[in-house]
């Protein structure tokens, strides 16, 4: 569970020239999508969709593009497809800015 002081800092974030990389931990088939925290440097994203047909993963981007406040088309699964394990190329922000925005989220009670 994230930290109540510092949430999501032991987020491993990896800075790239066009944004930055956002390593992901899936769980399908969720109560309700939200965030869970950090595990093992990825961030915790719990879905409702089930992984089928790729359903997980167009939720995860729908529910990042919300949480991040960013158009759907500046992010993009570059890795995990097929497993929990995800890494998500998050467009035009910084890993400070990705930080804060996750920070925000989990005030407004999109974390659980």
């Amino acid at each position: 569970m994230p930290d109540t002081i510092t949430p999501f800092a032991d987020l491993a974030l990896t800075a790239e020239p066009d944004g930055v990389i956002l390593p992901i931990r899936a769980v399908p088939r969720a109560p309700r999508d939200a965030l869970d925290g950090v595990s093992d440097g990825s961030l915790r994203v719990r879905l409702a969709a089930p992984p089928v047909e790729g359903a997980a993963n167009k939720a995860l981007l729908a529910f990042l593009a919300t949480t991040l406040d960013l158009p759907k088309r500046d992010l993009t699964l570059i890795a995990g497809e097929k497993g929990r394990h995800k890494r998500v190329l998050v467009r035009g922000l910084t890993a400070a800015a990705v930080l804060a925005r996750l920070r925000a989220a989990a005030a407004r009670g999109q974390a659980r």
